[in-house]
């Protein structure tokens, strides 16, 4: 099965990237949620945060890092923002690939969902 995610990562499918190493990308949401709503996404292809192990550390530390240049570079870091990974199905993951929502922009609110 064809991963969405993995297609942008590879450059298959056309994207806004706002951010990219060898290992990370981060793009525009295409449907987004507040006005600063960024992916940051693994270019390797890991379904979900509830399949991470030891073996992930160092891609997971630096998801956390590209989220906050993300954040800076965007211009919320100081205002403050909001990082969401869903987990399956009732979790609101809708790509079965790890991804990081970076949320901006606006007041966010408690409870989110």
């Amino acid at each position: 099965m064809r991963c969405i995610f993995c297609d942008i990562a590879a450059g298959i499918l056309p994207s806004e990237v706002v951010f990219e190493t060898d290992d990370v990308i981060a793009f525009r949401d295409i449907n987004p949620a507040a006005p600063v709503h960024v992916l940051v996404v693994p270019k390797e292809h890991i379904d979900g945060i509830a399949v991470v192990d030891q073996t992930h550390t160092a891609v997971l530390g630096r998801l956390m890092l590209a989220a906050v240049e993300v954040s800076k570079s965007e211009g919320v870091a100081g205002d403050g923002f909001r990082l969401v990974i869903n987990q399956g199905r009732e979790g609101g993951q809708t790509v079965g690939h790890l991804h990081i929502h970076l949320l901006g922009g606006r007041q966010m609110r408690w409870p989110s969902g």
